[in-house]
């Protein structure tokens, strides 16, 4: 392991020695966040009805001169009257007429700086050190010679909001793919016609994936150099189980997780991460309780016994048939990501039910992602002949720290100049 570092070291300082001769030969590089991932923005309009004291219009008091201020992150979250106003202002609905989800009543909300990777460097600029999220990251990738706005560009979207499977209306996801797919066509027109290479983290992997998969073979060929995927959960995580059972802080002190419950259940994207059938089998029992047993095959059940039925429609029609069919896009994908951090397997309720946090048994992933999500491609993509896949699994790498830690951004700084470097040779070949 040492050895590689070193070579990863080596090969990121030779690339920095020679930033002047290869930028020119850089494909464009875009970055699709994960969820929670880059800043969010709200206003509040007449329509809005606050849920206590503490939540009217007049919170929180720095706004710009149209009614716009921070959602996500904003700091107060981690005060509890705050909390419950954060909670009220981040719900989602499903609305069985229109079979979409929307903001809650008088919230209007917008994703700052498409295009930039400015939203994703911090989730609150004034924070830093506490809140940075793709900074590192970025900093070694300008290191090589991207620039921001030129060689390098962000895809920030309202991470809340998911898709749904064919014939389902998504009205804000797919207009987040549409504008997805002009970033790439410009990003690869202002670049000399070069194809682009995509980076993702997380959730935007499945965000990625959708999109190839959508657009035809044509478009892929022409616009698409490499896909690389950073801790993808192909096949959801045991984790956003506790997510919608008991809620989870993950990790942020001070916040009760039973505060946030509710708008962690209606998030569509939080549904897209459930557990999925299709790799965790029904002999598989992922929750535990002293009365009944759940496997991923039992998630509609499950959904009715914490108390969320409403969730129910919008699973079994939109979010199942579309963790079902995960074809491949034939076009080269890499995918990196951890191993070896304990990551709960099986959440284990007592007699005081979902309103309080489990046990949890844990096995192998990356923490947040069990590693047969994050490796599902691996046997699911076995027999594709047209699909090049490449896995780089990094021991002792969390989900969040392959974007902080040096070791993690060398193995992916690599990746990328390998895939510049080959590109460069074909063109010196032809």
């Amino acid at each position: 392991m040492r050895g590689l570092g070193l070579k990863l070291a080596l090969l990121r300082i030779a690339m920095m020695l020679c930033v002047c001769k290869a930028t020119s030969t850089l494909h464009p590089l875009i970055l699709v966040p994960g969820s929670g991932g880059n800043q969010l923005e709200a206003r509040l309009t007449t329509g809005y009805k606050p849920s206590g004291l503490f939540c009217g219009r007049f919170y929180p008091i720095s706004k710009d001169k149209e009614g716009w201020f921070r959602l996500w992150f904003d700091p107060s979250v981690l005060l509890a009257p705050f909390t419950k106003c954060f909670n009220q202002r981040m719900m989602l609905y499903y609305d069985p007429d229109l079979d979409d989800y929307c903001n809650a009543p008088g919230v209007e909300t917008r994703v700052p700086e498409f295009g930039s990777t400015n939203s994703l460097l911090y989730l609150n600029p004034n924070l830093k050190r506490l809140t940075a999220y793709m900074a590192p990251l970025v900093k070694f990738l300008e290191e090589i010679g991207y620039v921001s706005g030129e060689t390098m560009f962000g895809a920030p979207y309202d991470f809340r909001y998911g898709l749904a499977a064919e014939g389902h209306p998504s009205h804000v996801g797919s207009k987040f793919l549409q504008d997805l797919k002009d970033l790439i066509e410009q990003a690869s027109a202002s670049n000399g016609g070069k194809p682009v290479i995509l980076l993702s983290h997380s959730l935007g992997g499945l965000y990625v994936l959708q999109l190839l998969n959508r657009n035809p073979p044509s478009w892929r060929r022409r616009y698409i150099k490499h896909f690389i995927a950073l801790s993808a959960p192909w096949g959801g995580t045991v984790q956003e189980i506790l997510t919608f059972a008991s809620g989870s802080s993950f990790g942020v002190p001070l916040v009760d997780p039973l505060l946030v419950r509710g708008e962690q259940r209606s998030s569509e994207s939080n549904l897209w991460l459930m557990p999925s059938p299709k790799l965790f089998g029904p002999g598989k029992a992922l929750v535990i309780t002293p009365n009944k047993a759940y496997s991923a095959h039992d998630i509609p059940e499950f959904l009715n016994d914490i108390g969320y039925p409403e969730g129910v429609i919008p699973y079994i029609s939109r979010i199942l048939p579309m963790t079902e069919a995960l074809p491949a896009p034939n076009v080269g994908l890499t995918c990196i990501f951890g191993t070896g951090v304990n990551t709960p397997e099986t959440l284990l309720y007592g007699k005081a039910g979902f309103d309080k946090q489990p046990e949890a048994v844990y096995g192998d992933g990356d923490g947040t992602v069990n590693l047969e999500s994050l490796s599902a491609l691996e046997s699911l993509w076995a027999f594709e002949k047209n699909q090049s896949l490449k896995v780089i699994r990094l021991s002792g790498i969390s989900h969040t720290s392959i974007l902080e830690v040096s070791a993690a951004l060398d193995a992916i700084i690599a990746e990328i100049s390998s895939i510049n470097s080959k590109a460069q040779a074909e063109v010196s070949f032809e």
